[in-house]
Order: C-alpha cells, then structure tokens, then sequence
C-alpha cells in the first residue's frame, strides 16, 4: 500500500475486490497478529485447496496487501505492513457487535486481550495506553508517541524487562472492539513483547487472544492498569 499519495475512487474498488471474496478475507484475518505462514496453511483457515489459495494470496501480493517471505524452499505470506491491520481492524468497526450484546467466548476472550498484530489491543490494551497517557508517561510529538523516562522507570520498577526504548516510536490504533485507542507501531509490539517475556501475558493455542497471567494482572493494576 502506498502512504505517499490517498486512494483514488478506482483503486479503492480494486480494494474492495480483494476483500470481497471470504476466502481471502479469511486469510488476511489469520495474519492479523503479525505471523508469517505458508500457503498450505493459509488455504485450511480458509477452507480451500491449495491450487485456489495460491492463486488468491497472489492476487493479494499483486494488490499490496501481502508480502511473500522466502526462506530457502519455504514461502511465508505475511501482512505488507502495520498499516494493513490497521485497515483491517478499522473496517470492523461498521459491523462490530453492539458493545451491550453478550458476547460468544470466543469473543469474550478476544475483546478482553488479543494480538494486532503484535501489540496489545482488546480492552487490556485500551486501558493500557490509557494509563500510559494518564500519568504521562506516554509523550504525543511530531513522530508518534514516546515512552517518558517516568514511564520507562515505572515499567522496569514493576518487573518488565525492556530493552533500549528510548528511539521507539509508537502510533494510536482504534480498537474495533473498544472504539478507543491503542499502543501500536514499533513501541507497542516491543511493550508487548516483553509482556510475553515476562509472563504478563500469553497466547492461547487458536487465534489471536491473549491470556493475561494472574501475575501479569497484578503487576498491571500496581501500574493504575485495569479492566473494571
């Protein structure tokens, strides 16, 4: 996808063409947490043979959505960037379920914490960048957002590992679930990883959801963060 210049009126229909077909959207779903996958694997998601998944994903590579990883032998498709899930996770929003609806487990678990594309979104992610901002420890400038050295300190004093953060720059992205912000861009994934590290957190098998740890609630809620 090209960031310099804005979609004209026919190249968002060839956009709307490339998510038209569910076997593609399905697909473009599975990457939303940021993983790269083989095309055998792509196809069963979707429920399609391999011939036909092939000749989708290369409409999706063709169409800027997707980027092909080569390892060897071996092909990976993953997301052309962040800016897709973004888009991806915005379109949702026409069609999310109203917030009062009592959710399906799956659901349930989804919009409690899940992986965009590896940062933190769902409402453990919503309240998270919400504490950041609060108590200022999260910097808006020219660049995105930037981790305080307050905020830095607080974090490492509750027992987060963090490598060096202080050239990371972040971005708000609109949680479809939540309908506020979240932490995103190259400081998001980087906070998030080092919750996985530290145990805060961890994926469930299937999906996108994220388990928060007892531990990792505990620490979260020293920090101001919570899901009440």
């Amino acid at each position: 996808m090209d960031e310099a210049a804005p979609l004209n009126r026919y190249q968002l229909a060839e956009l709307g063409s490339l998510l038209a077909e569910p076997a593609r959207a399905a697909m473009l779903l599975v990457l939303v947490d940021g993983t790269a996958r083989p095309a055998g694997e792509l196809a069963q998601a979707a429920g399609i043979s391999p011939a036909t998944a092939s000749a989708h994903l290369r409409r999706l590579f063709d169409g800027g959505l997707l980027a092909l990883q080569a390892q060897g032998r071996h092909r990976y498709y993953r997301l052309a960037d962040e800016r897709v899930a973004a888009m991806l996770e915005s379109l949702s929003l026409a069609r999310a379920p109203a917030l009062h609806a009592l959710p399906a487990k799956g659901d349930a678990q989804l919009r409690r914490a899940r992986c965009c594309y590896r940062h933190l979104a769902g409402a453990l992610g919503v309240a998270f960048c919400a504490t950041l901002l609060q108590r200022d420890w999260l910097h808006t400038g020219s660049r995105g957002l930037q981790l305080l050295p307050a905020g830095v300190d607080a974090l490492a004093g509750s027992g987060l590992p963090l490598p060096n953060v202080a050239k990371l720059y972040g971005r708000s992205c609109l949680d479809w679930t939540e309908r506020r912000m979240h932490l995103g861009g190259p400081l998001g994934v980087t906070l998030t990883a080092a919750m996985l590290e530290a145990g805060w957190l961890r994926p469930l098998p299937r999906g996108r959801a994220l388990q928060p740890s007892a531990d990792g609630l505990r620490r979260l809620g020293l920090l101001g963060v919570s899901l009440d």
